[in-house]
């Protein structure tokens, strides 16, 4: 198959298709199974981290001869917030590499019709100009503190066109803005911020806590997104989407991170203090996601960001 017919490829899944997800138990992952469970799809595979090592070249070879799937969903990856990517760079750039390469190549040599790999919007330079257009990319300075995890993701990208260019492969790549719902991280070190904020407001007001401190000046402003629309995008791509180069999936909206506290407060109903600990990096100044060429496919997101955190909570009020 060449370029141009790749580009021109029906991706129609049909509802038998053997679809395989990796990083099916993360947050995104979830989401995807939980969206294409919904719609009819039940012919999906996946094997767990202790199951499958994804760093393994050959353990994945053996996976993709064996169960020869029609597509794959590449939403296996190794996150964390400021913290962890800054405390962990090499672990965040080895095993993200390591995975994304193996999953990459095992998808090309067993014939897979179509594969969808998942970024970051980290990948953006730190002093890109806002938001975030996707021919951005490699267009400056990458944030220190999550250098690591952006090369890695940048690299993924790279594969993904680089198998198309060559081998005619439609392998497409998105990148998401800050994702947070169902099944999210909440360890009390290496979460992100949206859902470190939650677990540590709902502590707060349990405990009675007069004052919540939170890392940074709380002036970054940070795009969310609910992972429920994620999931959305991701079947839109695969459905309609066959180009080459990165394409974004965001709001197109964001809030500062003390704006964000803020919300997340209210609907807590914790009243006492929110403290700002500017000692602490604040990361990236913004990251706001340029989203015009998805919205002019047809597609945009749907749950509002109050509405999301609302439901999150709910969700995982009584877990802490």
């Amino acid at each position: 198959m060449d370029i141009q017919q790749v580009k021109k490829a029906n991706s129609i899944m049909d509802k038998s298709a053997k679809i395989y997800i990796a990083g099916h138990r993360g947050m995104v992952g979830s989401a995807i199974e939980r969206k294409l469970n919904a719609l009819g799809y039940h012919n999906l595979i996946h094997r767990t981290s202790g199951e499958l090592d994804l760093r393994n070249q050959q353990a994945v070879n053996d996976f993709f001869s064996i169960e020869r799937p029609d597509y794959v969903i590449l939403a296996a990856a190794k996150v964390g917030g400021i913290h962890a990517n800054n405390t962990y760079r090499a672990e965040f750039i080895y095993d993200n590499i390591m995975m994304e390469a193996n999953i990459i190549h095992a998808a090309y040599l067993n014939k897979v019709k179509k594969l969808l790999f998942l970024g970051s919007s980290c990948i953006y330079p730190k002093m890109a100009p806002q938001p975030l257009k996707e021919e951005y990319i490699l267009s400056g300075y990458l944030e220190t503190t999550n250098q690591p995890y952006a090369v890695a993701k940048i690299a993924g990208i790279e594969m993904c066109d680089s198998f198309r260019v060559q081998y005619g492969c439609n392998f497409i790549s998105a990148m998401p803005t800050n994702l947070y719902g169902t099944n999210d991280n909440y360890h009390p070190e290496n979460s992100h911020v949206l859902p470190a904020l939650i677990r540590r407001i709902i502590l707060a007001k349990k405990n009675n806590d007069s004052v919540v401190t939170i890392w940074g000046t709380g002036s970054p402003r940070r795009e969310f997104m609910h992972v429920d629309d994620l999931s959305n995008a991701c079947y839109f791509l695969l459905q309609n989407y066959n180009e080459a180069g990165l394409i974004n999936i965001g709001w197109g909206e964001d809030v500062s991170i003390k704006e964000l506290a803020e919300m997340i407060a209210v609907e807590v109903g914790y009243t006492s203090a929110l403290e700002f600990d500017a000692t602490k990096p604040d990361g990236t100044p913004r990251k706001l996601l340029d989203t015009t060429k998805i919205n002019k496919l047809g597609w945009i997101p749907s749950i509002k960001l109050q509405d999301g955190i609302r439901r999150t909570i709910e969700e995982v009020k009584d877990q802490f």
